[in-house]
């Protein structure tokens, strides 16, 4: 009998699992052995949205007639919502109609944006360390990956010398994520002008993701603030983290009415809308007042955070105290020949799960990153942990 054989699509080979979908497994399997690991990898809150997002998407689901398929392009109170959020919070003017594409999560967003703007073979500009999911999904379109560095000593920054003197003759889109994942670097006005001024010299289009503006940072910033930037940029936003709200994927994105269109017609080959009573209860979470934020943002985050500095000082690693974010991003000592010798040492010995930084880039090779979502008697056992760990050496 003739064998049957089917072989996956040869674009699997540019890409792996994604890190954590593979290591989660691991620790599953240690917890399943009684190990009880304290996860500090992912950036997940583990707090629920406010009460009034909750009452109204309950609300909501009740009603007959909001089960059916939704337009892709969202409801008008969602966009409207957004664009409302967007002139308090960041006094930047969005047209609801026009300038704004809710997403089903800022990872799909990723995705649409790229099929919208490149063309197999192009180049993208992506951050070294950044998220891993600029470079697989390029790499899964048949994008040229070009990375560009973010270093400590620049303040985790593009150098604008460097990038001028790199080949941009292809460079269609430049990822850019601030305040910074992983390295919890802040955004300012001075970056995003220089960024709007690299985009307009080389025509390329700046996608700046903003999933962190509102965690331990007291004043939120958008590159959309920038005199004219939806000219040549696009912004993505996300309720995951500022709202507590990452597993009902909650995302949009903003820019110039032509941009939206030419994204919304590959989105519209791709989903059918988000459900109607889920995009409702995001209205009601956009309404979240400043106290509101203030407890869940602010407050919370830094008494965590606390803990986890104490962690890092622990471990024996430095860190940059003006980090803002959901993470704590730290340098390893000297002593440990590479990150995983420390990370793999905290996990099978001290019982505790922390990202190495070497996931995000070659530039993220010797330091760690300690997610703050995670209550603080898990981060104060963790350090307990940690403090009676054995020595490497």
């Amino acid at each position: 009998m003739k064998s049957y054989s089917i072989k996956p699509a040869d674009r699997l080979e540019s890409v792996s699992e994604y890190y954590f979908s593979r290591k989660l497994k691991e620790v599953a399997q240690m917890n399943a052995e009684g190990k009880n690991v304290i996860s500090l990898g992912i950036g997940s809150p583990d707090m629920p949205p406010s009460e009034a997002t909750i009452k109204a998407l309950c609300e909501n689901a009740m009603l007959p007639d909001v089960h059916g398929y939704q337009p892709t392009t969202g409801t008008p109170e969602l966009r409207k919502a957004f664009a409302e959020w967007y002139k308090k919070w960041y006094d930047v003017e969005l047209n609801p109609d026009t300038e704004i594409q809710p997403l089903i999560g800022s990872k799909e967003g990723i995705l649409h944006v790229t099929l919208a703007f490149v063309n197999v073979g192009d180049a993208v500009l992506v951050p070294n360390p950044g998220y891993p999911t600029y470079t697989s999904l390029s790499k899964l379109l048949g994008a040229e990956i070009i990375n560009y560095n973010l270093k400590e000593e620049n303040g985790w920054m593009p150098d604008f010398e460097e990038l001028e003197k790199m080949d941009l003759s292809r460079v269609k889109l430049m990822w850019t994520n601030y305040p910074n994942m992983p390295t919890g670097a802040n955004a300012s006005m001075e970056l995003y002008e220089k960024l709007v001024d690299f985009a307009r010299k080389h025509n390329i289009v700046i996608v700046n993701d903003n999933p962190y503006s509102f965690i331990l940072n007291e004043k939120p910033i958008s590159l959309l603030s920038v005199p004219d930037a939806k000219e040549c940029c696009i912004e993505f936003n996300s309720m995951s983290k500022s709202h507590n709200m990452p597993g009902w994927r909650v995302a949009m994105l903003a820019s110039n009415a032509q941009f939206v269109q030419w994204i919304l017609k590959v989105k519209s080959n791709i989903d059918s809308g988000t459900f109607r009573s889920i995009q409702l209860a995001a209205v009601q979470a956009l309404q979240n007042n400043a106290e509101w934020h203030e407890e869940m943002n602010i407050k919370l985050y830094r008494r965590r955070r606390h803990l986890a500095e104490e962690i890092m000082k622990a471990l024996g690693c430095t860190f940059d105290e003006k980090q803002v974010g959901m993470f704590l991003w730290g340098k390893i000592p000297a002593l440990y020949n590479n990150v995983e010798e420390l990370t793999e040492k905290v996990l099978h010995e001290a019982r505790v799960f922390i990202t190495p930084g070497f996931i995000f880039g070659s530039n993220g090779a010797r330091y760690i990153r300690i997610s703050l979502c995670c209550k603080e008697d898990k981060l104060s056992e963790a350090l307990d942990r940690i403090k009676i760990m054995k020595t490497i050496k």
